[in-house]
């Protein structure tokens, strides 16, 4: 059995100590959590039974697997605080937004490295996370990552250098969703309707389409021809979508998202 350190206990921590918990794939015992913050270590304890520590060295001699789930600014000087005792018995992952695998191969050495970048839907174990190997990380550790974080969603394997594109679509993508539902729910309500009800009609219908896009194998494309009734009432919403080109505003909105990333990578 793996014994699993998390470095950093916040709430995507949290939400991954869940799921893995859940699923079977490691027992409470079994996990290991280091925070600055002793009211976070006090819920983790509470909410799932796991180790808790203030300090993060005691996670690195206790687990095998090491999950960095810190902020982005401090990554570098916890690296150097710890790279003293990882070995080469260690797989390091991290879901540090911003920190390539050669960031942190070039602290710690030789040791298997895994990006991760998931999303916050993961908190409702709907989260869709990207795995990138690094230099030398194996198949064998993609496997124990594909494990962890399919427990809070989907996962794909990707090269890393399409991190920034899947920044822009899947990290920061629930913002952009929850603005549009957001948006067609206000709409309803402009027109007369509750807001609640709106939001929960619009919410609802998204979460239906996504999942009749994941589980139908049928393409979106399809799926608006499949809903459209032509001279009717859909078509002529697809019109508007059309002639205030929508397609344009959400490239823009994209890869402006992942530009971002790009310049936050570098720094």
């Amino acid at each position: 059995m793996n014994n699993i350190g998390f470095i950093g206990g916040g709430k995507m921590a949290s939400a991954i100590i869940k799921g893995i918990i859940n699923s079977g794939y490691s027992k409470k015992e079994n996990i290991y959590v280091s925070d600055k913050n002793n009211d976070t270590l006090s819920i983790l304890e509470k909410n799932y039974g796991v180790n808790t520590y203030n300090n993060n060295l005691d996670v690195i001699k206790k687990a095998n697997i090491i999950l960095f789930a810190v902020k982005p600014f401090v990554i570098k000087d916890v690296l150097n605080e710890i790279k003293g005792t990882i070995t080469d018995k260690h797989i390091i992952f991290s879901i540090a937004a911003g920190i390539s695998t050669k960031t942190i191969e070039e602290i710690i050495g030789d040791i298997p490295v895994i990006r991760i970048m998931p999303n916050t839907p993961a908190l409702v174990n709907e989260g869709m996370s990207a795995v990138c190997k690094g230099k030398y990380a194996r198949e064998e550790h993609v496997k124990i990552a594909f494990n962890i974080f399919n427990s809070v969603g989907k996962v794909i394997e990707s090269d890393e250098k399409y991190i920034d594109i899947i920044t822009a679509i899947s990290g920061s993508g629930p913002a952009f969703y929850y603005y549009i539902i957001n948006e067609i729910a206000k709409a309803g309500q402009r027109l007369g309707m509750d807001y609640d009800t709106c939001l929960k009609l619009s919410a609802q219908t998204a979460l239906g389409s996504a999942k009749m896009i994941m589980e139908s194998g049928i393409n979106p494309e399809q799926l608006i021809i499949n809903v459209t009734t032509p001279g009717g009432c859909t078509a002529v919403g697809n019109d508007v979508l059309k002639d205030n080109n929508t397609s344009d505003i959400l490239f823009d909105t994209i890869e402006k998202t992942m530009q971002k990333a790009y310049e936050l990578g570098k720094n």
